[in-house]
């Protein structure tokens, strides 16, 4: 009589005839493959990666420090690498802000009056509670993340200014070189839909106020106006394709 448990073993593991004959019948599913591991490969060897822009490129402000000796015999890499760090370090120091920042009245002169004479700032006065508030301060959030060096601060409208009307609310005050350039009374100023752009217009209509920190401190006002005009045409087209789908002329 033959032993259908016999059990035997090959390279893909154990098994037994009567698994077999089982499998064979349809009674069993297929055995699965054998493991095999993947193919061992080698971390690249940092002396064997070219060293050129793009190798730089993808160091951070660490890494291009610890590479100063490194790149003494190259004279353009070197010149490339303190022309990286330099971007890097001036991005920090002008990026900083990109947020709407709640201030109280003790902070006002510190955090406004007392900002430096390179940085404008955005002072939106309001109350929670009231819609027209809420409207304005999420177009300043999406501005803010924008032009993150641009300073965007809020403060309820009495603790900046007692007795402050509500009537007034939400107010908008642009602040530069300790000084109060323009004041927005109203969310009618920012015209009959209040959105991120129109805000934005306002804003620069006059003075470079909004800087996304990308040139320094002296982008112009002309610039931020033109690309926000682009935007809101691309929303414009965007809308009417959305409305057009689906749509007959019949």
């Amino acid at each position: 009589m033959a032993d259908y448990h016999f059990v035997y073993k090959d390279v893909e593991g154990a098994s037994t005839q009567w698994d077999d004959i089982q499998r064979k019948l349809g009674n069993l599913p297929e055995k699965p493959p054998a493991f095999k591991p993947a193919p061992f490969t080698p971390a690249p060897d940092e002396d064997s990666i070219p060293k050129d822009k793009a190798w730089i490129d993808e160091k951070n402000e660490d890494e291009l420090e610890e590479l100063e000796d490194d790149l003494d015999d190259d004279r353009f890499l070197e010149e490339y690498r303190k022309k990286r760090l330099a971007e890097m370090k001036e991005t920090v120091k002008i990026a900083k802000f990109g947020s709407v920042v709640p201030i109280s009245g003790s902070d006002f002169v510190r955090e406004v009056s007392q900002a430096p004479p390179e940085v404008w700032v955005v002072v939106l006065l309001y109350k929670d509670g009231y819609q027209e508030c809420g409207v304005l301060l999420r177009c300043l959030e999406e501005l803010a993340t924008k032009y993150p060096a641009t300073k965007f601060v809020k403060i309820i409208s009495t603790d900046c200014i007692p007795n402050y009307p509500d009537r007034n609310l939400p107010t908008l005050l642009v602040y530069n070189n300790s000084a109060a350039k323009a004041n927005y009374v109203g969310l009618r100023s920012f015209g009959r839909r209040c959105t991120p752009e129109s805000v934005a217009l306002v804003l620069c209509q006059s003075d470079p106020v909004l800087n996304d920190g990308q040139n320094g401190s002296d982008t112009s006002s002309q610039a931020v106006m033109d690309g926000v005009r682009r935007r809101i045409l691309e929303r414009v087209v965007k809308d009417h394709e959305e409305r057009g789908d689906g749509y007959s002329s019949d």
